[in-house]
């Protein structure tokens, strides 16, 4: 496992050689791609430039987020499945094979069964091109019930769930991208994790819950800093993942609006420190 940054989930922003600069500063392994720049980059025969980008600040590619839009009509997923390929290419060019999705815990449209068909044939296509290149769909179930509460149509909110959808889109490189905020939620457990294989986990975020609060009432974009609080069993989540031999990046999504409030260099020290802080109390720095 490697440390890994996630600008824009701890509100950074900047240009990619900027953001590299700041990973290594602050004692990141690793760093999300913009797959879009790295596309471009290899069209103009120049990719090598972001490859020794990388190398020269000893970062890891982590992942690029699934860059087309299955939630809505169809016009609109057919036009971002179009441009899928080129990101695919030029990201396993890069070597990074990891692109995680979030999945909406609801709709107030579709009933389950035809909601879980539309997520499979979909999000098959998505993963057949992936394969082509390599790389792997990571699927992140969201937990927390106060998400599903009032919506007409319930859907996929758990582990259980998610690894079904899984194996049902059957192109062999769909896995999950493993939140310990939904794991907790959803009332997950370690035992769970270590029936998994390495393989079936593309991805991983980690952050922590605010206190005195049931499970049932934690809201999805209100979190702390992993390790802030110790609700959620943040060394069981990592020593379970290391136990299965899960090597890939870990990255922080803590939603903490004080964050974006810092220098960017001071965010970035902030969040390292506290990822740090959590693979130490695994047993794993």
């Amino acid at each position: 496992m490697f440390k890994n940054l996630s600008a824009g989930a701890i509100g950074v922003g900047g240009s990619t050689l900027e953001v590299a600069a700041l990973a290594r500063k602050t004692g990141f392994g690793g760093m999300d791609l913009n797959a879009g720049e790295a596309a471009t980059l290899l069209e103009l025969g120049e990719l090598d430039s972001l490859q020794r980008l990388y190398e020269s600040h000893g970062l890891t590619p982590g992942g690029f987020g699934l860059p087309v839009d299955f939630r809505r009509d169809d016009e609109t997923f057919q036009k971002g499945l179009a441009g899928l390929p080129r990101l695919a290419k030029a990201a396993a060019a890069m070597g990074c094979f990891r692109c995680p999705t979030w999945i909406l815990p609801f709709s107030n449209d579709l009933p389950f069964d035809e909601n879980f068909e539309t997520h499979r044939r979909r999000l098959n296509a998505c993963a057949e091109i992936l394969k082509d290149s390599g790389v792997w769909l990571g699927l992140e179930f969201v937990g927390p019930k106060t998400m599903r509460a009032g919506k007409k149509h319930e859907f996929i909110w758990n582990m259980a769930g998610m690894l079904e959808l899984a194996d049902a889109i059957g192109t062999g490189n769909v896995g999950l991208l493993l939140d310990c905020w939904h794991w907790y939620t959803a009332y997950g457990t370690v035992d769970d994790i270590l029936k998994l294989k390495p393989e079936q986990i593309v991805y991983t975020h980690v952050n922590d819950a605010p206190a005195g609060l049931d499970v049932d009432a934690q809201v999805d974009n209100v979190r702390c800093m992993p390790g802030e609080t110790g609700v959620i069993d943040i060394a069981g989540f990592l020593k379970a993942l290391a136990e299965i031999g899960y090597d890939g990046p870990v990255t922080a999504e803590p939603f903490v609006p004080q964050l974006k409030e810092l220098p960017a260099v001071e965010a970035c020290r902030r969040t390292s420190a506290a990822l740090d802080k959590i693979l130490a109390r695994a047993g794993l720095a």
